[in-house]
């Protein structure tokens, strides 16, 4: 009766993470399940947004070299 039970518990104790590791790769619940849940987290590009985050980028890069343009100005009347 032990060893039975022993034998019953250790196989319990492995085919549960292997069964939960073969459902959880499944080609079809990746998909269903965490593909569409990263689309609607991360939607794809639109040109509009795309347009605003290049025109952000632009002028944050001019308002960083007036920055350093003025920095160095006052460095040298120093």
């Amino acid at each position: 009766m032990g060893v039975n039970l022993e034998i019953f518990r250790m196989m319990l104790y492995l085919s549960f993470p292997v069964a939960m590791f073969w459902v959880s790769n499944q080609a079809e619940y990746f998909e269903e399940y965490i593909v569409k849940r990263k689309r609607e987290i991360f939607p794809p590009d639109e040109k509009s947004q795309r347009k605003e985050l290049e025109d952000f980028k632009e002028r944050m890069r001019i308002r960083k070299e007036k920055r350093i343009l003025k920095q160095m100005a006052l460095e040298s009347q120093e």
